[in-house]
């Protein structure tokens, strides 16, 4: 079971890799595309969700592209899966059972209530400058 989308893993890497890049430079999608090895049109989906949350700012034509929308240390991990995925990964029953809540509890829902607690406190604790500065990845594919 993947907690987050294709989507999701898709638009956290294109924020660290536009992050590592000149801030106000517009990076044109299709490089983006072709550095990820991401689909380009898949990619300006989960762009368009970006953008629509002010992730991410856009510009159309020759010299356009897509640069961070804010300073990189006002973006958390927990901005983009939201802008992304939505809440659903922060409130669905791990077993994806219907009714299940503090009324009418699945057996895994304290245990999965504290790490959905948890994780949503990691990502927004984690922006993209502590992401960059402290990278200990060297590729992104």
């Amino acid at each position: 079971m993947a907690l987050l989308s294709k989507s999701c893993l898709y638009g956290l890497r294109t924020a660290i890799f536009v992050a590592q890049q000149n801030h106000n430079a517009f990076i044109p999608i299709s490089d983006i595309a072709k550095e990820l090895d991401i689909p380009a049109d898949f990619l300006t989906k989960i762009l368009q969700r970006l953008t629509k949350k002010n992730i991410m700012n856009s510009l159309r034509g020759v010299k356009g592209g897509v640069r961070l929308g804010k300073s990189p240390d006002k973006i958390s991990m927990y901005d983009i899966v939201q802008a992304i995925d939505g809440e659903t990964i922060f409130k669905k029953c791990f077993l994806n059972l219907e009714g299940c809540g503090e009324e009418a509890p699945c057996p895994f829902h304290e245990s999965w209530k504290d790490f959905r607690t948890n994780l949503g406190n990691m990502l927004k604790d984690t922006s993209l400058t502590f992401l960059i500065e402290n990278k200990k990845f060297t590729r992104l594919k």
